[in-house]
């Protein structure tokens, strides 16, 4: 009899205990494994320093950018492009190359050696020869100013002679120009003979000063000229300066 009353006793208690049980389960406050699993919010931590940098325009000010040594995290300066290094051997040479602009010259009467001399073709033409003289390149602009004696005027020029570039000469190259000393009808007026000639040279700017003139010998029995006496551009060379 005392065997039966033990397990009525029992059986009560056992089902107390489990109510118990499935009432802690139900409000959360159960002894779930821990391991068994992750909260949805949960993140999982990196090692600081492995993150990649980021391509965007933020300027965050978390850790991730470490002291990493990779080549692809340095940021380049405004405009795209990486400043270079000055190497201190720069490979300009302008101030070297003589035929760069700041270092060429006006030619003039010292530095050529000018010669005047009457062709026979075409008819009633003289050339005119300037020869670089002298150590640095020099430019030959626009065309020469003439004067023949004491003359007031000074002859136009020809603009259809104007050539594409200004006429450069290095040491010991020549530059030309071809002069319409009479018209070859005789339709020019105030005809004279002339024993003395003045070239004179312009500057950079039209009719500005380009220096020292020069004063060629004309043949013994003079030059005639008249009314029509032309002058052409300087031109690099001869037959263009007496194509006209």
């Amino acid at each position: 009899m005392r065997i039966r009353r033990s397990s009525r006793l029992l059986v009560p208690a056992v089902a107390a205990l489990a109510a118990l049980s499935l009432t802690a389960c139900e409000n959360g406050t159960g002894t779930e494994d821990e391991g068994a699993s992750t909260p949805a919010s949960s993140v999982t931590a990196q090692p600081q320093g492995t993150d990649k940098p980021t391509t965007g325009s933020d300027t965050g000010t978390g850790t991730g950018t470490g002291t990493g040594t990779g080549s692809g995290s340095a940021a380049k300066p405004a405009g795209g492009t990486s400043a270079k290094p000055s190497t201190g051997t720069g490979t300009g040479t302008d101030d070297k190359d003589p035929n760069a602009p700041e270092n060429r010259v006006l030619c003039n009467g010292s530095n050529t050696k000018v010669t005047a001399q009457p062709v026979p073709r075409p008819l009633n033409h003289m050339l005119i020869t300037v020869t670089n003289t002298g150590s640095k390149v020099c430019d030959l602009t626009y065309y020469p100013v003439l004067r023949f004696d004491e003359m007031q005027w000074a002859p136009a020029a020809a603009e259809a002679t104007k050539p594409q570039a200004v006429t450069t000469l290095s040491p010991g190259e020549s530059g030309y120009a071809g002069v319409l000393l009479s018209a070859a009808d005789g339709s020019g007026d105030g005809g004279t003979t002339a024993e003395k000639l003045t070239v004179a040279f312009q500057g950079r700017t039209p009719n500005s000063d380009g220096g020292a003139s020069a004063t060629p010998p004309l043949p013994a029995k003079g030059v005639y000229y008249d009314s029509s006496l032309t002058v052409t551009y300087w031109q690099q060379s001869m037959d263009d300066a007496l194509a006209w």
